[in-house]
């Protein structure tokens, strides 16, 4: 997993327990994404799992599967909308899937479009630290009935379906 961040740990560990018939290990890896600290477009964010994946490829080869995943904003007529990439990768077959995407409040689109990174920005503006390593800006608008976990888990699982299917994904 490209990642040492808890949150996504624990979304990666349980997205793939009910795909994984076995115990499996999830090792965090902390590589660079290549990309904005904040991703401001969709295609940007993409890149950077999937930088993450090709990384991580690269610098701790030998293992069964990468992970990458890549939390983004996107503008749009609507708002500034939020949203993260998850890839999926053994070195010959990669699978990706997206989040579902929120809009973010006025206020916190403002910071981010002032160069601030989303989850500082929402330490601002709900007086939180750390949020990004909790629930993030999804949990904290909606009282964590969706946290940031549940908000990737199905996006881990979708991204896993080439490997469920690979007749119908050769190559």
């Amino acid at each position: 997993m490209a990642s040492k961040n808890p949150v996504k740990l624990d979304a990666v560990r349980e997205g793939l327990s009910v795909f994984l018939n076995e115990e499996f290990e999830l090792i965090g890896l902390s590589v660079r994404s290549d990309v904005s600290d904040q991703p401001m477009s969709d295609a940007e964010t993409k890149l950077g799992a999937l930088n993450r994946v090709k990384n991580a490829l690269q610098k701790y080869p030998g293992y069964h599967f990468y992970i990458g995943i890549e939390g983004g904003v996107e503008e749009t007529s609507s708002g500034l909308m939020a949203f993260a990439w998850i890839v999926i990768s053994n070195g010959d077959k990669t699978g990706k899937a997206r989040t579902a995407s929120f809009f973010l409040p006025p206020r916190v689109a403002e910071l981010v479009h002032q160069g601030m990174e989303l989850g500082d920005a929402d330490d601002i503006v709900f007086a939180k630290q750390n949020s990004k390593q909790q629930n993030g800006a999804v949990g904290l608008l909606t009282k964590d009935v969706i946290t940031r976990k549940s908000l990737y888990m199905p996006a881990v699982q979708m991204a896993f379906i080439p490997f469920l299917n690979p007749e119908l994904y050769a190559g």
